[in-house]
């Protein structure tokens, strides 16, 4: 009987239970709502998105919404030249970094410039020239705070391959260096029309091996080369693979190598990797890798002027030509067969140029916590060029050349682009 009692207090127990559950129940399935199939997007829609998300990313119009027409006009040109924006906050001592900055990098362009317009197979003052139109214009455009702009080996030494496939620099002098100016010119207009149209998202798909292969194979290619010089050998092959390259060295071996030459060569180069490697031991001494390569050439200077060693053999460059970048728009190829041979050969150097440009920007750009514009930096890039081009300059970038002196370089300037006018120098 006992369990008959408590069974039948167990089973009142889950029937009160349960009543008292169907409250709570039906409010909680108040809450319940069901998730429908989102209706499908239009296919003209679904494009526009998906074109608007690739090219836009991050909306350029949007600080000119809701804008007067003076302030959009003020935006505008701050777009367009980011030194509106950031040279109001420029004063003294960040001019000071920039120039200390300046003048240390000014001390590795203008030795450096001379040997890349060799490499280029123009005269030593397109090289100097180079660095100083092109700088200028990328100080009031660009947007990178650390990246350095002139002449650098890799592009120099494509650009005269492919502009030696099609003239000789020796018997047509003239016609190679209109062609070089015309190179240069499709360079930058290649340049800046994938920034203007915002395709700065294509240098992504650039395989990382590639570039680094490249960089690697230019890095030999640009040694084998300077082994002419290294030797001074007067007769030289203008192909650049390796075979032919070694080839020629050794046929050069017993009439065609001078020892004056190897012994300065030698001499200064081994300097070269001394200081560099004293400015890796002692941190305190980081200026005496930078100032080097100036070093270099003064002492060498000096020491064949007071020898005459050119008169044993030894290749100087003799006479550079005097003043300010003279005008080239007149020497510039817009007709003619030339001028597609000229496009086709600045399209190639300018998307070479362009991803050196962009990854060391980038670089930087990560190591000091900031942001850059991609696509600004194509139009910047692209300009300079252009105007380059019209002012005896050839393809100009922001590259590797100077990648070890701007590390130490970070500390001394804080904005950017007065180290890019002194670097001008």
């Amino acid at each position: 009987m006992s369990n008959r009692i408590s069974n039948d207090m167990g089973a009142e127990n889950t029937q009160n239970s349960s009543l008292h559950s169907l409250p709570h129940e039906a409010e909680d399935s108040q809450y319940i709502h069901k998730v429908g199939v989102p209706p499908k997007p239009r296919l003209l829609k679904e494009i526009a998105d998906t074109l608007k998300e690739t090219f836009l990313p991050d909306d350029p119009w949007r600080p000119f919404k809701k804008q007067p027409r003076r302030r959009k006009l003020v935006l505008g040109l701050q777009a367009l030249f980011p030194i509106l924006e950031w040279g109001r906050d420029y004063n003294l001592s960040k001019f000071k970094g920039d120039l200390i900055a300046g003048l240390t990098i000014a001390s590795l362009c203008i030795p450096q410039d001379i040997g890349y317009s060799k490499l280029a197979h123009l005269d030593p003052q397109f090289g100097l020239y180079s660095s100083f139109i092109p700088p200028l214009i990328y100080a009031f455009m660009g947007s990178s705070r650390d990246i350095a702009i002139g002449p650098v080996a890799v592009v120099s030494l494509l650009l005269g391959t492919l502009l030696q496939n099609e003239l000789d620099p020796e018997t047509n002098k003239l016609e190679y260096q209109r062609l070089a100016f015309t190179a240069t010119f499709f360079a930058g207009v290649t340049q800046a029309t994938l920034g203007f149209f915002r395709l700065g998202f294509l240098i992504d798909f650039l395989s990382h091996a590639a570039v680094v292969g490249f960089m690697a194979g230019a890095a030999i290619t640009i040694a084998l080369q300077q082994l002419k010089g290294l030797l001074g050998i007067k007769k030289f092959t203008t192909k650049t693979d390796i075979i032919s390259v070694m080839k020629s060295v050794f046929t050069a071996m017993h009439h065609g190598w001078n020892w004056q030459t190897i012994l300065i060569g030698v001499s200064f180069l081994l300097f070269l990797l001394f200081a560099k490697y004293i400015g890796k031991k002692n941190k305190k001494l980081f200026w005496v890798p930078a100032i080097a390569p100036l070093l270099s050439v003064i002492i060498s200077t000096f020491f064949v002027y007071i020898t005459h060693a050119e008169k044993d053999g030894v290749q100087i460059v003799r006479r550079i030509k005097k003043g300010v970048n003279p005008s080239s728009i007149d020497q510039i190829f817009f007709t003619g067969d030339y001028l597609v041979k000229g496009f086709k050969i600045g399209v190639v150097a300018g998307m070479i140029a362009l991803t050196e440009a962009v990854a060391i920007g980038r670089t930087f750009a990560a190591m000091k916590d900031y942001q850059i514009d991609g696509n600004k930096e194509m139009v910047a890039l692209g300009t300079m060029n252009i105007v380059g081009s019209m002012t005896s300059c050839y393809v100009a970038t922001g590259g590797l050349k100077l990648f070890n002196a701007l590390l130490f370089l970070l500390s001394l300037s804080s904005k950017l682009h007065g180290r890019l006018l002194l670097s001008s120098l």
